[in-house]
């Protein structure tokens, strides 16, 4: 299957992540390279695109698409984890602009074999970087009942986390849980019926829960981000799409905390705390038009926030 990914908010990614023709811009999110090629044609023959990823069909089908563009490119692949490593390791200390496009990419999800799918059925993988030693099986079936209500609850939203950890438990002491197919029916029979009708799909937040945990998504995105600002020159920006409220917390209340000068308590009569800000948030967040959620469903959810380095 060709990696195929529809880049939402491409337009405003780019136009509030450029700033400088011929400078150094890393999409840490390459996936099908379509927010990295629309920057890349923005850029002179000495600008330097450079793209992280993990899931190596991403990176393959990436390094083709930009074959074509008049800047330089760099692949590297990586989790955007390791960003400063992966960047300093290659000389580069400085850098014009940062996009990061959290989440799965369509490619991902509807690949069925890759197991991020609750509409298909296919293994219960979930993995990003197929390197990876935790797949989804293991956390449903070896993840104690307690873990499982806190996984869903904290990393899914869902009110029925109890229940449905509950059911999983149940369900697997007859036979481990294999396949995607199965653990959607667990979850719909988990669910109520009346709960069922309203709202997304049930097995939804359920799914999102146990990606994120299987690739640790929340954890690695405060420290990511403060490297990436660490690298950004002055007036160099840095731009994240979120999917969900919790992936877009963190970038607020990150972009929020860096842009804080003291952080003394009010009552200390001088500074002693010497913490400066270090960006400035753009904007409040840019979401989709219309037109681009008609087109592109997906992009229902998706929020851009951007943050200058001071």
């Amino acid at each position: 299957m060709e990696f195929y990914h529809v880049s939402v908010l491409l337009k405003e990614t780019v136009n509030a992540v450029l700033t400088n023709p011929h400078g150094i811009y890393v999409d840490c999110t390459l996936g099908g390279a379509g927010h990295a090629h629309a920057l890349g044609e923005q850029l002179a023959a000495d600008g330097l695109l450079i793209g992280l990823d993990q899931d190596e069909v991403a990176l393959a089908t990436a390094t083709e698409r930009l074959a074509d563009l008049n800047c330089r490119v760099m692949t590297i692949p990586t989790n955007f984890k390791d960003l400063k490593a992966a960047l300093t390791s290659r000389g580069i200390t400085e850098v014009d602009g940062f996009i990061f496009d959290l989440g799965v990419s369509s490619y991902q999800l509807d690949t069925a074999e890759r197991g991020f799918s609750y509409m298909q059925d296919g293994p219960l993988d979930m993995r990003m970087d197929m390197q990876g030693s935790l797949t989804a099986a293991d956390v449903v079936n070896g993840y104690s009942e307690a873990d499982l209500v806190r996984i869903i609850q904290d990393y899914g939203e869902e009110r029925w986390a109890k229940r449905i950890a509950q059911f999983i438990v149940t369900a697997r002491e007859d036979k481990p849980i294999t396949t995607t197919g199965e653990l959607t029916k667990i979850i719909k029979q988990a669910i109520p019926a009346g709960a069922r009708r309203e709202g997304p799909h049930p097995a939804k937040r359920t799914f999102q829960a146990i990606r994120i945990e299987v690739n640790q998504e929340l954890a690695i995105l405060k420290d990511s981000f403060k490297d990436a600002v660490d690298l950004l020159k002055p007036g160099g920006r840095i731009g994240v799409i979120t999917f969900h409220s919790l992936e877009d917390r963190i970038t607020k209340q990150t972009f929020k905390e860096l842009s804080t000068g003291c952080i003394c308590p009010p009552e200390l009569p001088v500074c002693v705390c010497h913490h400066v800000a270090v960006v400035k948030a753009r904007n409040k967040a840019i979401e989709p038009g219309n037109e681009e959620v008609t087109a592109n469903p997906r992009a229902r959810s998706a929020k851009l926030r951007v943050a200058e380095k001071v």
